[in-house]
């Protein structure tokens, strides 16, 4: 319910772009010299860099502010979240802990802990072919993420997520908003294939 998946700062509205305000607490994403050059240059190649525009799995934090629905399943050992978005299903597992060295992978390895009725997810193993938003917004392999997700009313869970990269960023920084529950009658997940601009499912 905001336009984090177009920009995750503040931004004025242009072709294909709502305007928006921001989920970055202050607004300002602490870049190293060298990766605000390269954030820049995706900004200008966003049309085709994106990774979105190729129907790749869209990553951590991406995925939970795109603009589909989607389902979260609690087991006594795992929390699944189903995604209408290329149908991604992204498994957090509250037994066990991170595999050993690096691994690429899309949407990182997800391991939860309860602090009290906050859900505190760990996520590592990421690759560096996602982005964070539409803007060019983007991390390495190094991205280690810590979600918080905390019930905010009946209908509401207030999402956080702590972003370090130090391959990109001079220190951690953090993006918050609310997350709604849908409440129209009779509502499920669609399908939503997504096709690359060169053509065929991804």
């Amino acid at each position: 319910m905001n336009s984090a998946s177009w920009n995750i700062q503040d931004h004025a509205a242009e072709k294909g772009v709502p305007a928006g305000r921001g989920i970055v607490e202050g607004n300002e994403i602490p870049y190293r010299p060298e990766a605000l050059i390269k954030k820049q240059e995706n900004y200008k190649n966003r049309a085709t860099a994106d990774p979105e525009t190729k129907c790749w799995m869209p990553g951590v934090p991406r995925i939970m502010y795109m603009p589909y629905p989607f389902q979260i399943a609690q087991g006594p050992k795992q929390i699944s979240i189903l995604f209408e978005y290329t149908h991604v299903v992204r498994n957090i597992f509250t037994e066990g802990e991170h595999y050993p060295g690096h691994i690429d992978m899309w949407m990182g390895d997800s391991r939860g802990r309860w602090e009290g009725d906050t859900l505190v997810v760990d996520v590592t193993h990421f690759n560096d072919q996602t982005w964070f938003d539409r803007a060019g917004n983007f991390h390495s392999d190094a991205l280690h993420v810590v979600e918080r997700y905390t019930p905010a009313g009946p209908d509401h869970i207030r999402y956080e997520a702590t972003i370090e990269d130090a391959k990109v960023f001079t220190k951690p920084w953090k993006m918050s908003m609310l997350l709604y529950r849908h409440k129209e009658e009779n509502l499920q997940l669609l399908e939503y294939e997504c096709f690359a601009l060169e053509g065929g499912p991804k």
